[in-house]
């Protein structure tokens, strides 16, 4: 799977549970390292960087992630796997 192919099927599944999403339409003009996605539902927002299963964070995605979770902000990398596992569809349940 694709990270394009990743991030649709997780858009797919918000639109199901009512969870708004937000990707930068052009990232080389956003800051480098700002997660793909940020996700806001009545009960939580989340900010997630997606990768495939051998992707790797580049220095700037892991200093945001550092900075954000040190901030109190739900930042974490989400992977195809998490997808099989159930582990997306529960964290969007529990935002929504």
């Amino acid at each position: 799977m694709t990270e394009a192919q990743f991030q649709d099927t997780i858009v797919a599944i918000c639109k199901l549970l009512g969870v708004a999403s937000y990707h930068p339409y052009f990232s080389r003009r956003s800051a480098a390292g700002w997660p793909d996605l940020a996700l806001c539902g009545d009960n939580g927002f989340l900010l997630r960087e997606l990768k495939t299963e051998k992707g790797r964070l580049t220095r700037d995605q892991e200093e945001w992630g550092f900075k954000l979770q040190k901030a109190g902000v739900n930042w974490d990398v989400w992977r195809p796997a998490d997808l099989a596992s159930g582990r997306i569809q529960r964290e969007l349940t529990e935002i929504r």
